[in-house]
């Protein structure tokens, strides 16, 4: 995207004025959407976004500028004005260009179609097809809405230790969204399945069903009863149930968080956090899981991350400066969502690892509770972990059944203290696709579990 020899003089320009590393990240994203609203294409989209950003470290200390004027004479101008925001006299430190390496990278995330091959009258055919069966579903659906979104992302990164990487992401996604309504009441049905693959991924997926599983939940929060509140033990099911740990603890195990003190995991390395049947992970190498890279957005290749085993926290997700801070090394976990922000310290695929005790058992072993079977959106304060969360498809369990489905459940508690009230962890793992926000952006993440237990949660209800 840009050659050798004005990447070379923009880094070298960059650390002018004392800088002891400079990196240069450089982005070309082809994307599109499509969004149908009952039926009607509402919104097509397409577009590229194009630019680089610069970032220069004098040891704790970060300067980030970007631009989307690649010109030479912009670029430098860029690294000058960047340079100076350090505030140091010049040292005339220059890179040795020479010692930079191209590097190896193995692409693990194979496509087979690309999506920009195919015609968006497929795409709109397959939104149409969730539409209808969504439709079909129940007369008290009285709203749909679809959309489609894949982008191809090159990306090139560039630094004053020697490092050439360049990588190549392709990504889609789909969500089917239905509205059941009665003359009182509206209820919501969601999904958002996606994946980092071609466009082979939707042909291989059952639309229909999409559209159906959206209009089944909406329909039956509809009709369900309002939920009870209280202290309980809840079941939360697998896939989506994940969105928990990854708000209420995952975001307290990042650099961002922990480098400046601001986690509840602080200094807790080699510490039981969580009940001992829990191990936790994040995994950005899963061949075409919608988190997973082949590197980082520093470089780095990503990796396998053992977050907590047996409840006992083994590691942070670091980046290249919040690993300064803390004396550590990256591992794999520098996101971000374009040029325009800075790299930080954010999960890939974070899940729940399966446990040994069969789904029925945990269900069969509850004498009375929640059964979490969909989550849906929620708050969480970072520092402290406290959470809220809705349940987006809830039941109650009588005498280790399931029975009648209730509706307004809402999760209240601290994400550390749900770690360590955990006591059954089923062998069913599954993930669910996510965006996650924070200061990098918004990154496309997995979160999952499989079926866990909390012996007791807060319950906020609306009886």
């Amino acid at each position: 995207m840009l050659n050798q020899e004005l990447v070379k003089d923009v880094i070298n320009e960059a650390l002018t004025t004392g800088g002891d590393f400079a990196e240069l990240f450089v982005e070309n994203n082809r994307k599109e959407s499509i969004i149908m609203r009952n039926g009607v294409i509402e919104e097509s989209v397409s577009g590229i976004d194009y630019g680089c950003g610069l970032r220069i470290f004098d040891g704790f200390n970060c300067v980030y500028a970007y631009t989307n004027d690649t010109s030479r004479d912009n670029l430098i101008k860029l690294a000058r004005e960047a340079s100076k925001a350090l505030k140091k006299e010049n040292c005339d430190k220059i890179l040795n260009f020479e010692k930079i390496i191209k590097k190896d990278i193995n692409n693990i995330h194979k496509i087979e179609i690309p999506p920009f091959d195919i015609d968006k009258k497929e795409k709109a055919e397959m939104l149409r097809i969730a539409h209808n069966s969504s439709k079909e579903y129940d007369s008290s659906i009285t709203q749909t809405v679809g959309s489609f979104m894949s982008g191809t992302q090159n990306i090139l990164v560039a630094n004053s230790d020697g490092l050439w990487a360049e990588d190549t992401r392709t990504r889609g996604r789909m969500m089917a969204q239905a509205i059941a309504s009665s003359e009182t009441e509206k209820q919501v049905g969601y999904l958002g399945p996606g994946s980092l693959s071609g466009f082979e991924y939707f042909r291989n997926f059952d639309i229909k069903e999409l559209g159906r599983e959206a209009a089944r939940i909406a329909v039956t929060m509809l009709n369900a009863e309002l939920c009870p509140s209280g202290l309980m033990p809840v079941i939360i099911d697998n896939g989506f149930g994940g969105v928990i740990f990854h708000e209420a603890c995952g975001h307290s195990l990042e650099a961002t968080s922990v480098a400046k003190g601001g986690s509840v995991f602080c200094d807790k390395l080699n510490r039981q956090i969580a009940a001992s049947c829990v191990t936790a992970i994040d995994d950005g190498t899963i061949p075409n899981a919608w988190g997973s890279c082949n590197i980082d957005d520093e470089g780095n290749n990503t990796q396998k991350n053992i977050l907590i085993e047996n409840g006992i926290l083994k590691s942070y997700l670091i980046d290249k400066l919040n690993g300064r801070k803390m004396g550590m090394p990256e591992t794999g976990s520098s996101r971000r969502e374009s040029y325009k922000y800075a790299p930080t310290s954010r999960m890939t695929n974070t899940f729940i690892a399966n446990g040994k005790t069969p789904a029925k058992d945990i269900i069969a072993n509850t004498e009375y509770g929640l059964y979490a079977a969909k989550m849906g959106g929620g708050s969480v304060e970072p520092a402290t972990g406290e959470f809220n969360f809705a349940v987006l498809e809830g039941y109650i369990i009588k005498n280790g059944k399931i029975a009648e489905p209730v509706r307004g459940a809402t999760l209240i508690g601290k994400g550390s203290e749900i770690l360590l009230n955990i006591d059954m962890v089923g062998d069913n793992l599954s993930r669910a696709q996510g965006m996650c926000g924070s200061i990098s952006g918004s990154v496309p993440t997995d979160v999952g579990q499989p079926m866990i237990r909390v012996k007791e949660i807060t319950v906020g209800g609306r009886k």
